[in-house]
């Protein structure tokens, strides 16, 4: 068999999926602490709505639930947001001459509630049927519920990239090892009739695919690390919440050398499954 181990494509696709999956993993892990870091600081803020049409009810029920929150112990800041800024929230889809008594808006109460992370479901439950007794049309949101799906989302599309990146490796590998056989085919003969095993013929071939996918591994595993450095730095002058706060925690540096070693299992994996099978149907 040839000995050049960077002869032939696999070695750069390798290269290229590696890159992309320490990219996608990096992407995700840090995506996933910014989502999860915004989830922690809203965790305990909460809005009081009234939806309530009547103006004179509604800011009835406002001053009420005021009172409410500032009698609780456990209730910090309190803030009414002003109709003003309601109006200039909607102006871009509503137009900059909407006038507040052409539209009834909700009115809304922004409090944090410094109740014990485990009591704050408990919590949240009572201050909601409270607003409700002053009026039927208010409730309570929580900030944190807005954002706890997108920490969810962020988590399942980075793994589900990860996975689809390894289905791809392992796809190659499979080519590549049919590929192999097929151009050897003579050799194995040979080797053979001269007493070689089917384990052994695969052990040949499966040690120099493993090779390829190591190198194939370090290349774009080192390509990914520099642009994720470079990235970062980029990133930290973005103003927007959540990239702001996407930071990459510190298991990310354990987990991305794990993921050329990983690779190299799945090349190992898929070349001894292929190349078992290709000897198996050739005899």
């Amino acid at each position: 068999l040839p000995q050049g181990r960077l002869t032939g494509p696999m070695p750069w696709v390798i290269a290229i999926m590696m890159f992309l999956t320490v990219l996608a993993t990096g992407a995700g892990l840090a995506l996933n602490q910014g989502a999860r870091a915004l989830v922690e600081e809203v965790s305990g803020r909460v809005t009081v709505q009234v939806a309530e049409a009547d103006p004179e009810v509604r800011g009835q029920a406002v001053r009420r639930i005021v009172v409410l929150l500032e009698q609780a112990e456990d209730v910090g800041a309190i803030r009414v947001v002003p109709e003003s800024e309601l109006a200039a929230q909607l102006a871009p889809w509503l137009g900059n001459d909407l006038q507040i008594a052409d539209v009834p808006l909700p009115a809304l109460v922004d409090a944090d509630l410094l109740a014990p992370e485990s009591a704050r479901a408990e919590r949240l439950a009572l201050l909601d049927k409270a607003v409700k007794d002053i009026n039927a049309n208010a409730r309570v949101e929580p900030h944190a519920d807005y954002l706890s799906p997108l920490a969810r989302l962020v988590g399942t599309i980075a793994f589900a990239v990860v996975a689809l990146m390894a289905f791809a490796t392992g796809a190659v590998v499979v080519l590549a090892a049919r590929g192999a056989h097929a151009t050897h085919r003579g050799t194995i003969d040979i080797m053979h009739m001269l007493g070689a095993t089917d384990a052994q013929v695969v052990r040949l071939f499966q040690r120099r695919m493993m090779l390829d996918a190591l190198f194939g591994g370090v290349v774009g595993y080192i390509a990914a690390t520099v642009v994720i450095i470079l990235v970062g730095r980029s990133m930290q002058a973005v103003a927007s919440d959540l990239v702001s706060s996407a930071s990459l925690p510190g298991i990310a540096w354990v987990i991305f050398p794990l993921l050329p070693v990983a690779g190299v299992g799945v090349a190992s994996l898929s070349a001894r499954i292929t190349l078992r099978r290709a000897l198996e149907r050739s005899l």
